[in-house]
């Protein structure tokens, strides 16, 4: 009779040193990924005493040159683009540079009327 003992079973490989390398790549992606889309172009916004925030989601850049940019389309490509949202959302946010002429702003305004845009917020910075 054998009263040795039986052999033990090999122990399984531990998991948790994996479970650790995958959070810290997780952790490191997440702190390296840009989760907003970056502004086309440097802008610098007008100043105001009004303490409003804007409620638009829909966001049209506009440079001191008059150079337009919504969602990647620039020129009369970001007017067509803001076209057809037009009959879904009739309310747009402008980042309109400080430099830009007043003139160019209502030409703007005007074709975003035509367009079908009835109300717009203009972003501005406090004062």
């Amino acid at each position: 009779m054998d009263f040795s003992e039986p052999p033990r079973p090999p122990r399984a490989e531990s998991i948790v040193p994996m479970i650790n390398v995958v959070f810290l790549l997780l952790i490191f992606f997440l702190m390296t990924s840009n989760l907003a889309q970056p502004e086309p172009f440097e802008i610098t916004p007008p100043q105001s005493v009004s303490t409003t925030k804007p409620e638009v989601e829909q966001v049209l850049y506009v440079d001191k040159t008059g150079r337009t940019s919504f969602q990647g389309n620039e020129g009369d490509a970001a007017l067509s683009a803001l076209a057809a949202i037009s009959g879904t959302d009739s309310t747009i946010q402008i980042r309109a540079d400080a430099g830009l002429e007043a003139v160019a702003l209502a030409r703007l305004l005007n074709q975003l009327a035509h367009v079908g845009f009835g109300r717009v917020e203009l972003v501005v910075a406090p004062k």
